[in-house]
């Protein structure tokens, strides 16, 4: 089995934590939403990984420490990692493409910038298999419809008019990826393109005219990273179902004086708490010292240093130096406030 990331785009709806550090590896509960998103899917899958394929944007924003992380990641898993390169941002089927060379056998195709909680079984009957979760407003999604057999017999973008309350999740498993791969050479071949971009629906569409059964699978929580307001919400789901598993979340060297962890809260290592509460839903990233402040619900990256701060739904970067009394912030990197 192969799991093939795009993770070119450098998520600017995350902006300004995505100026120096790409989105998918803005950590959630102390680790990167990619690192977490492969190895989730990996222990559902349930059988060896050979291979995981990155699809990263220029070398300039993903550059050396970005590529050792992935590999480390991909070493984790007993797999092989390949890295390719997306120079020109042209939509999610030439993204895949890019990775042309890691296209054959069972693969699973994810982008990292969703988190997942779930539990199943490939359909040995599917060609492909479309991840889905129901949602109350599907008009905002794009969304499968099913026929009587509970096949997918179509995908439609933000439908006007309901159609079905199954959204797409963006991630996907292909019995054969090589299947897909011809089908997108094909939309490549042939300039189609959807909002001037080549996209994935244009392939699975082909594989479905040509008779490949396509299957849902659902999962128990899709939790989206897409920009501030919702990356600390899943933050905070994630730091609940951490800590109902049992995860120890606080490192044992953290430094305590005067202050108080209410948990679920994720403390990383050589973090200095003074005259300090933190928590519930709060994860702190290593080298951070915080003082004389209350912290609930919010995402600290690493490195900052934080004082006579009352935060709720907060996001912060990396070597931040905060002092203020703001309650709802977004802090990109290497940002002062005095």
């Amino acid at each position: 089995m192969k799991i093939i990331v795009p993770m070119a785009g450098r998520g600017s709806r995350l902006r300004p934590h995505t100026l120096t550090v790409p989105k998918p590896l803005i950590p959630v509960a102390g680790k990167s939403i990619v690192h977490r998103l492969v190895e989730d899917i990996a222990k559902i899958l349930k059988e060896p990984i050979e291979e995981v394929a990155f699809i990263l944007g220029d070398e300039a924003f993903f550059g050396d420490d970005v590529v050792k992380s992935l590999e480390d990641l991909a070493k984790g898993l007993g797999a092989k990692a390949s890295i390719y390169r997306q120079d020109q941002p042209l939509g999610t089927g030439h993204a895949i493409m890019c990775a042309k060379d890691s296209l054959s056998g069972p693969a699973v195709i994810a982008y990292a910038d969703t988190l997942i909680r779930a539990d199943f079984e490939l359909d040995p009957s599917a060609d492909a298999v479309i991840w889905v979760k129901q949602v109350d407003q599907p008009e905002a999604f794009g969304v499968v419809k099913l026929n009587q057999n509970n096949e997918i017999i179509e995908l439609v973008e933000k439908p006007k008019e309901f159609v079905s309350d199954l959204a797409v999740i963006g991630i996907y498993y292909f019995k054969e990826v090589g299947v897909l791969r011809n089908e997108l050479q094909n939309v490549l071949d042939n300039n189609i393109q959807n909002g001037g971009e080549y996209q994935i629906n244009d392939g699975i569409k082909a594989m479905m005219a040509n008779g490949k059964v396509f299957k849902t699978g659902s999962v128990d929580e899709w939790m989206d990273c897409g920009n501030k307001d919702v990356t600390v919400e899943t933050n905070t789901r994630m730091l609940g179902f951490l800590h109902n598993d049992g995860e120890h979340l606080v490192d044992y060297g953290v430094t305590l004086e005067n202050s108080t962890i209410i948990p679920p809260c994720y403390i990383g290592e050589n973090v200095v708490l003074k005259n300090t509460t933190i928590g519930p839903n709060v994860s702190v990233g290593k080298g951070c010292h915080i003082t004389d402040s209350s912290i609930k619900n919010s995402l600290i990256q690493t490195h900052s240093q934080i004082k006579n701060a009352n935060l709720d739904n907060a996001m912060i970067g990396n070597h931040v130096s905060y002092d203020g009394k703001f309650t709802s912030v977004s802090i990109g990197d290497y940002a002062v406030l005095e």
